[in-house]
């Protein structure tokens, strides 16, 4: 295949042959180069449009563009931390207002009670203390919680420690006055004979009377003054049928001249409970009870004792 160039009529006409070897080798080394000069331009056009400082300039702004997004996740998350140091601010603050009023409790517990002040004295703070540092801010903080929270910890404690000792008092108290006798052994009698010097209903002479006559009618029930152990239930002397309690704290209550005894020596008893039946057995002259009062070893006079209110 021939290739005929035509430049004018005067000239001679120049025919390329396609198939000669030189010129194919000739075309290709042209496209060759072509392709490479191609290729250094767009090499060059690279480096002047994408430098290495372009490159760095790209980096920073992606680095700035992760701050922003984690600098927002970090102020989410600190405001959600504030909104629940806030709450615990709150719930703080109720706990310290029931503190309070457990504190008011607590004192009117002691003026009911009819105590001392001393160590019941939930007026007074527990001691506590530490540098003062001054509050520069404005909403809560962790560091102010754990600070209200050590505080209010033992206030709780200390708190927990005068009721848990004002309770025992209070129980003792309560345990002393229903073990202290009060009342009459019978509901249905009338004291005939008081305690101390009387004559004496057999012999005529001189005699001190070691308790109260009280006459009531055969059957009776007789009741225990006071909590307590039956510490003798059975024939003494000159008692006849006798019922003896011990009420710990030194008292001891006694119940003679029974018809019938109700109870057994060790048995437990409350007060108000019936231990014997109203009789005239020993030296007796007619159904009465013969009650006496014994305090750390000594006869006393139960008069006091009997206009006293029972503690049931």
């Amino acid at each position: 295949m021939n290739i005929i160039l035509v430049t004018d009529s005067r000239t001679t006409p120049r025919v390329i042959d396609l198939r000669s070897p030189a010129l194919r080798l000739r075309a290709a080394l042209g496209l060759a180069a072509a392709a490479a000069l191609l290729m250094l331009a767009g090499v060059g056009a690279t480096w002047l449009l994408w430098s290495p400082r372009d490159q760095a300039l790209h980096s920073l702004r992606q680095l700035r563009t992760q701050l922003a997004t984690q600098q927002a996740e970090l102020g989410a998350i600190q405001r959600d931390a504030q909104r629940n140091v806030n709450a615990l601010a709150v719930k703080l603050g109720q706990l310290e207002a029931q503190s309070l009023r457990l504190a008011a409790l607590g004192q009117r517990l002691v003026r009911a009670g009819k105590l001392e002040g001393g160590e019941f004295d939930f007026d007074s703070s527990p001691a506590v203390g530490g540098p003062e540092l001054p509050l520069r801010q404005s909403m809560a903080s962790p560091q102010q919680i754990d600070a209200g929270v050590q505080a209010l910890r033992l206030r709780f404690d200390a708190q927990q420690q005068q009721l848990t000792l004002l309770q025992r008092l209070l129980l003792d108290r309560k345990v002393d006055a229903a073990a202290k006798p009060s009342g009459m052994p019978v509901t249905d009698g009338y004291i005939d004979s008081y305690f101390g010097p009387r004559t004496d209903p057999f012999t005529g002479g001189n005699e001190f009377h070691t308790g109260l006559d009280i006459d009531a009618p055969a059957g009776t029930r007789i009741t225990a003054v006071a909590r307590g152990i039956v510490s003798f239930a059975g024939v003494r002397g000159g008692y006849g049928e006798v019922v003896e309690i011990d009420h710990g704290n030194g008292y001891m209550t006694r119940y003679a001249h029974a018809e019938k005894l109700l109870v057994h020596a060790g048995e437990p008893v409350r007060a108000g409970q019936a231990i014997a039946l109203v009789g005239s057995t020993g030296r007796s002259t007619g159904p009465h009870v013969h009650f006496e009062v014994w305090y750390r070893g000594r006869v006393i006079n139960p008069l006091a004792f009997v206009r006293g209110k029972r503690a049931l």
